[in-house]
This record gives C-alpha cells, sequence and structure tokens, in this order.
C-alpha cells in the first residue's frame, strides 16, 4: 500500500493485524518520516484499543503529531453520542498526559 491511501474496509486492534493501521506504520516508516494520525472511528472500544497502542516506544516515537476524538461523557454532546460515551474529561486527560509522557504528542479533539 502506498503512505496514503483510502482502504474503505474496518480496521482491526490486534497488534501485528495486517488491518491495524499501526501494523503499516511500524513496517514502513521510520523516525525520520513524519507520521500525523487522527483517529476517528467512532467506536469507542476499537479507538481505545488502538490509542494505547501508541504508549509502546516503538510506535510511539514514529507518531510526531496524534489527534483523538475520545467520546467521554460531555452533557454538551450526550445528544450525538449518548451510547458511545465512556469514561470523564479526566480521564481522557489522565491518558492523554500519559501519551506526552512517553513521547507522543497527543491531543484531545472534541
Amino acid at each position: 500500500m502506498p503512505a496514503y491511501h483510502w482502504i474503505n474496509v474496518g480496521v482491526e486492534a490486534e497488534v501485528g493485524h495486517r488491518r491495524n493501521p499501526f501494523t503499516h506504520i511500524v513496517s514502513t516508516f521510520n523516525e525520520d518520516d513524519f507520521i500525523m494520525v487522527k483517529l476517528d472511528i467512532d467506536t469507542p472500544w476499537l479507538e481505545t484499543a488502538l490509542s494505547e497502542q501508541l504508549l509502546n516506544k516503538t510506535l510511539g516515537n514514529l507518531i510526531d503529531q496524534f489527534y483523538f476524538e475520545k467520546h467521554v461523557h460531555l452533557d454538551e454532546l450526550s445528544e450525538f453520542w449518548a451510547d458511545s460515551m465512556e469514561g470523564s474529561v479526566l480521564d481522557a486527560m489522565m491518558f492523554f498526559y500519559e501519551l506526552r509522557r512517553v513521547g507522543v504528542p497527543a491531543h484531545f479533539r472534541v
């Protein structure tokens, strides 16, 4: 696959799976490449499983910018996220803090 390619199939969270987008990144790129990831699948358990893989130094060191819309409990968005909200804003901020602590420039978006 080229570096930028539209893949119109579901992704997998399993580490090493060929449809895990991070498998492609680890096997194709190095720290000299600029890699920006925007994770917005709207399936919280899958997004969480994928985003937690960035805590792995091998993968985390490759990511230059990471943007993630974590579906936490927010009154303002409950109309749209009702069934997909999990955790609090504090939980999200602590996760992003952990990503940044290991060197991943992570940005919480709503």
